[in-house]
């Protein structure tokens, strides 16, 4: 471990999600994605002093590329929307990717934000012919390059994460070494080298506790049902209570027998795993390296 004195760490949090979307988090769960995604962080790494921007918004004030250099670390959140449906909302935020890469400073994303780190090195997104990963991405399997890899050090031969998404890369960039893969998604994490840049990502969450996946599904429980993931609207909420319970008190066996699920998600370290990694192999020697430590 690299040990950054008592300086404390900046961080960027990038929300890729509309004020419509955002607001929708903080009625449902209290804060926005990017004030949740920097509180997790916050419990890893103590001190940190976060920034928020929001590329979705038309006029937000974004950082340039000397800004970008001033962040000991970068990380992007989830998002609603589609990268390829081509609107500003997404334009924006691709193109702010791109400066991230010419920036040098580390950067992470979850879900969106590997789609996001993707595309702005020219690969391809589109809708999964596999369909929706609800709820859990499971049986998440390291590839050779992931096994020996920072990123998925701790992880085992096979786990499950957080995630909630439609979407996948199809065509990786130039660039990238895809690190972990599952049935569902071949791109599961990846680092993806781009411009001078270095980017660390995963299609899951490792950002999200049960409650926030239990928030979330609770605003698409007519999705769910029509794509055949629960039988009715009574058995999804109880489903989702049943989250909520586990998130409560992860030592429910019952329910975490019946949900599938293990310390890999149930034990808020570990569950975090890429966070940390990212922080203590990425942010910490970058941050050292420039003489900010």
């Amino acid at each position: 471990m690299i040990e950054t004195g008592h300086r404390s760490l900046r961080l960027l949090f990038v929300d890729g999600n509309t004020r419509e979307q955002r607001a929708n988090y903080v009625r449902d769960y209290g804060a926005s994605p990017a004030e949740a995604y920097a509180a997790e962080v916050a419990a890893i790494e103590p001190g940190i002093v976060s920034d928020i921007c929001l590329p979705a918004d038309e006029g937000a004030n974004l950082p340039d590329g000397a800004g970008l250099e001033s962040y000991d670390g970068i990380f992007l959140t989830g998002s609603a929307l589609h990268i390829y449906e081509i609107e500003p909302a997404v334009t924006r935020q691709i193109e702010l990717m791109r400066a991230i890469y010419a920036s040098g400073t580390p950067c992470f994303g979850s879900c969106w934000g590997i789609q996001i780190g993707s595309v702005a090195a020219g690969g391809t997104v589109t809708a999964n012919p596999n369909g929706r990963e609800v709820g859990f991405a499971r049986r998440i399997a390291p590839t050779e390059a992931g096994r020996g890899h920072a990123l998925l050090a701790g992880r085992p031969a096979a786990f499950d994460a957080p995630a909630i998404h439609l979407d996948t890369i199809a065509l990786p960039p130039h660039g990238t070494t895809i690190l972990a893969s599952n049935s569902v998604s071949q791109v599961q994490a990846a680092e993806i080298r781009h411009n001078g840049g270095v980017f660390w990502g995963v299609q899951y969450h490792p950002e999200f506790s049960l409650g926030l996946v239990a928030s979330i599904l609770g605003r698409m429980v007519p999705q769910l049902i029509e794509e055949g993931f629960r039988k009715d609207e009574a058995s999804t909420r109880g489903w989702l209570e049943e989250l909520r319970a586990l998130d409560a008190d992860p030592s429910r066996q019952d329910l975490a027998w019946a949900h599938g699920l293990d310390r890999e998600v149930l034990d808020a370290g570990r569950r975090v795993t890429e966070l940390r990694n990212f922080i203590e192999r990425r942010v910490k020697p970058h941050a050292s390296e420039r003489g900010r430590a």
